[in-house]
């Protein structure tokens, strides 16, 4: 059987968004649409029965299409609660890491929809993926303009901590799998010059994952890429099945995982003119032993007869990959959050999410931590697979909580997983799964 492509990876994470199909007696709404100085084009869709609040959405990395909602079967429901949308596309003339344009295009979206339609009662920020990154960018900026932010599967470690822990596991994988490309993962020249290398790099792992040798060297580069070890359609895996878990994350790679990667690598290196990662002077082992796979790996290479520091050493005493200090200077001034936050904020995050690990959100709660504003964090976790894998009632049982925040002043109970849970239980749409849960650190952060 013919292993699935980015397209296949793609599809199922869209089908989990969309969710079931709307009943026959959804709300009507007027859609709206208009251009930005840019050129970036925005849309807005407003019940007929308002209840004045207005959400403004940010969209994922892809195309710079715009969007008001984080799915089908959430525009609806949304729009059936009294809720008005709007959202943009992004400057359509860039890269697809929009992040030199999002956030202002998103509040002259904002602006937009003032003018236009009408003056909401209550704003509230919400953000998906790329988007979550843009969402907790608009909390950290957005004071007299929002009153709260919701994200989902945030990408809210920020572009250059993505960059580099993700070169980790392209490192590794290439090291010991693809020495022919070791010195090919960065600077890359084109989609289609990334989308072979992708490519290659997913054939060697394919071939890796047959020998006990390879299957640990594999766990070793999913360490490093923070990997989930629980794939679609598979039970999660015991703590101690340090076999099962590996299994469950080649199935990740073999969907295709590199084949989006990969190719985004080259998106965020076009947006920030230049290589956004180095490895340099990195100490492989000292990133293993913080990672919450070490026992994990350990363990495999044991079995495999492997000598894991002999591996480790060769990883560092070769690495030598150096960044463009303009281009990491550019990606950390438009690609970083969690420097402050203006309004109270709550993100979701499913436990197994393999494209924007869960872990981020812990680099999120650090940055937030040290500027002062815990309080206005709150974060919560869905047990299940996949990236943005959320059903409808998890997302807006996780905004009605916000709305509390914002009611009375306080989060109280309502961001636990018992209260998110209950709320959407209540809703009596699609299920939830909220667990408590608390994320690992974030392996590969320079």
């Amino acid at each position: 059987m013919p292993r699935p492509r980015l397209s296949t990876l793609a599809a199922v994470c869209a089908a989990a968004l969309l969710g079931p199909a709307t009943g026959a007696h959804a709300t009507t709404a007027e859609h709206y649409s208009g251009a930005l100085s840019d050129g970036a084009t925005w849309i807005a869709d407003k019940p007929e029965q308002w209840n004045g609040t207005l959400l403004l959405f940010s969209h994922g990395f892809g195309p710079t299409t715009a969007a008001d909602a984080p799915s089908t079967a959430a525009h609806q429901a949304l729009l059936d609660a009294g809720y008005a949308l709007v959202g943009s596309s992004y400057d359509p003339h860039g890269s697809m890491w929009a992040l030199d344009s999002a956030e202002r295009d998103q509040f002259a979206a904002l602006t937009a929809f003032r003018r236009q339609i009408g003056s909401p009662t209550r704003v509230i920020s919400v953000g998906q993926s790329m988007g979550g990154l843009i969402n907790a960018q608009i909390a950290r900026d957005g004071a007299g303009r929002i009153d709260g932010a919701l994200g989902l599967c945030g990408l809210v470690a920020g572009g250059v901590d993505l960059d580099n822990y993700q070169l980790d596991a392209e490192y590794t994988l290439a090291t010991f799998f693809d020495p022919a490309d070791a010195d090919a993962l960065v600077n890359l020249e084109s989609p289609a010059d990334a989308t072979a290398l992708a490519d290659r790099l997913t054939k060697a792992v394919e071939a890796a994952q047959q020998t006990p040798a390879g299957r640990a060297r594999i766990a070793l580069a999913a360490a490093y890429l923070n990997l989930a070890d629980w794939a679609p359609g598979q039970q999660r895996p015991a703590r101690d099945d340090f076999a099962g878990q590996e299994q469950q994350q080649y199935a990740w790679l073999a969907q295709g995982l590199l084949s989006f990667i990969v190719p985004a690598r080259w998106s965020v290196e076009q947006s920030a003119g230049g290589n956004t990662s180095w490895n340099k002077g990195v100490d492989y082992a000292g990133f293993l032993h913080k990672s919450a796979h070490a026992k994990q790996v350990a363990a495999l290479y044991r079995d495999a007869g492997l000598n894991l520091r002999a591996d480790l050493n060769q990883l560092t005493h070769g690495a030598d990959i150096t960044a463009a200090p303009a281009a990491v200077a550019h990606l950390k001034r438009t690609s970083t959050a969690g420097q402050g936050l203006a309004v109270p904020l709550l993100d979701i995050h499913t436990t197994a999410d393999q494209l924007v690990p869960v872990e981020q959100e812990s680099a999120l709660a650090q940055r937030v931590r040290r500027a002062g504003d815990s309080a206005l964090l709150r974060q919560a976790y869905v047990a299940r697979q996949s990236h943005c894998n959320f059903t409808t009632a998890e997302v807006v049982a996780a905004l009605h909580a916000v709305e509390h925040r914002l009611d009375t002043g306080h989060w109280d109970d309502a961001a636990t997983a018992g209260e998110l849970q209950h709320g959407a239980d209540e809703l009596g749409l699609d299920g939830a799964a909220f667990t408590d849960y608390r994320p690992s650190r974030l392996t590969g952060t320079r």
